[in-house]
């Protein structure tokens, strides 16, 4: 996308239409003490081959440089993605302006979206799935927010083993109200405790992530019965969907609404964002859903078109009748999952995530050999928790010598968790260097 600067004749042209003398009259409200009085600090002009290197240099000052070999998880996963993804994302049909507002001119808009809810629906078991959330924290957010409206009661229930930035976020969108969050805790074996579940009938949702946090597979079949029981939502959540490629999707196991991050799906780390919010559900709920809806119609020719079918957001009704005023189309992120999906197929997206899942059950099993501990035997994928005991900052310091980064440390979430870390392992590590990861802990 071009980039055309104002010249020095524009911005006085518009100045003088607004009525202001300069650009510091424009943010004459903001407090005095927090505008800056200085120019900033910035190199001067340089040639486009000056300024790769100056880019090379700067990136080569970063704390982890590419020859690391980093374990991280906890929300954000390392894929490999087809290189068709990137070249088709910058076709000028699909780098367009953000919202189709306009279907005559937005046909390759509309349908690559529509294209994404289709894929969405079926890899989650679902009726119908939108297209306009930031990532999954905000995604998860609002569908509280959905059963909160349906149900008409104030109480929700969210697992601690959703992932902690996702409950930060909730506790933001629920602090200045009246509703009220409740907290499930995890047990043992490292799923959410089920036996935990009281005052269910006074709960609008149960919220519950699989895989959670701990890369656990979660019973959802179990946690949406009991909601049900009781009249209220099942909530899913996820931040790896790739999983879906191997167990029951969220909507064979009784879910209402499903919710969560889509990064996995031809989205870059890109040091943790953008983020691509995943919103699903059964057509109970279609009207309630934030966001975009697209459709498929035919035109006056008989031809095939795609049309905004619904949209329930604040820009196009009354501002107190939306559904949100968060929610904004995330057209190029979705277009790429589609993409990402299209190229994977459903035969690809199976094997992949089989290979995501070996790979993480070679590592678990070789740690385990060398006497690290594994505090949690049940079925997980991509991730699992390793306790490397009293001795973890130790461990920690010698891998990091060695350019490996050893997963998240847990303790900063779960206070109760010093000395464990959560591994991740995608299709992106080899097997050299799970092995070198082993026999780092072991030196």
């Amino acid at each position: 996308m071009r980039y055309f600067p104002h010249t020095p004749e524009d911005i006085a042209e518009m100045l003088q239409v607004v009525g202001a003398k300069s650009l510091d009259d424009l943010f004459s409200e903001a407090p005095d003490e927090l505008r800056l009085k200085k120019r900033l600090n910035l190199p001067g002009p340089m040639s486009e081959w000056e300024l790769n290197s100056h880019m090379d240099a700067l990136a080569g000052r970063m704390a982890v440089s590419p020859d690391y070999k980093v374990f991280l998880g906890g929300g954000r996963y390392d894929h490999h993605i087809p290189a068709l993804v990137p070249y088709l994302l910058g076709r000028s049909e699909f780098a367009t302006a953000y919202t189709p507002y306009q279907p005559e001119i937005s046909q390759g808009t509309l349908q690559g979206i529509y294209e994404f809810q289709t894929l969405c629906t079926r890899i989650f078991g679902m009726d119908i799935a939108t297209a306009s959330h930031y990532d999954g924290a905000t995604a998860l957010a609002e569908a509280l927010l959905i059963a909160i409206r349906k149900t008409r009661r104030k109480k929700v229930l969210v697992s601690r083993l959703i992932n902690p930035l996702f409950r930060q976020v909730i506790d933001t969108y629920f602090r200045p109200t009246d509703y009220e969050v409740v907290e499930l805790p995890y047990g043992k074996d490292g799923t959410t405790d089920i036996n935990a579940l009281d005052g269910l009938d006074e709960c609008a949702a149960v919220a519950v992530q699989s895989p959670n946090f701990f890369g656990a597979i979660e019973n959802l079949k179990k946690f949406s019965d009991a909601a049900h029981a009781h009249g209220a939502l099942s909530i899913v959540s996820f931040t790896e969907p790739l999983a879906y490629g191997l167990i029951h999707n969220p909507g064979s196991q009784g879910a209402d609404i499903v919710a969560g991050e889509g990064q996995s799906f031809g989205v870059p780390v890109s040091f943790g964002g953008p983020g691509l919010g995943i919103l699903a559900s059964t057509t109970d709920y279609m009207r309630s859903l934030p966001g975009r809806l697209i459709g498929t119609t035919v035109d006056t020719d008989g031809e095939r078109g795609f049309v905004l079918t619904l949209s329930t957001r604040e820009q196009h009704i009354r501002r107190e009748k939306a559904t949100s005023n968060i929610c904004s189309n995330n057209g190029l992120c979705a277009m790429a999952a589609a993409m990402y999906l299209a190229s994977l197929g459903g035969t690809g997206l199976r094997r992949l995530a089989a290979i995501n899942h070996d790979k993480a059950e070679y590592l678990k099993g070789a740690l385990a050999e060398a006497g690290v501990r594994i505090p949690f035997s049940g079925p997980c994928f991509n991730e699992f928790v390793v306790d490397f005991g009293e001795n973890a900052g130790e461990i920690v310091k010698k891998l990091e010598a060695k350019k490996i980064i050893p997963g998240c440390a847990l303790e900063r979430y779960y206070p109760d968790m010093k000395g464990r870390y959560l591994v991740c392992v995608t299709e992106t590590k080899e097997k050299k260097d799970m092995d070198a990861f082993v026999k780092g802990v072991l030196l």
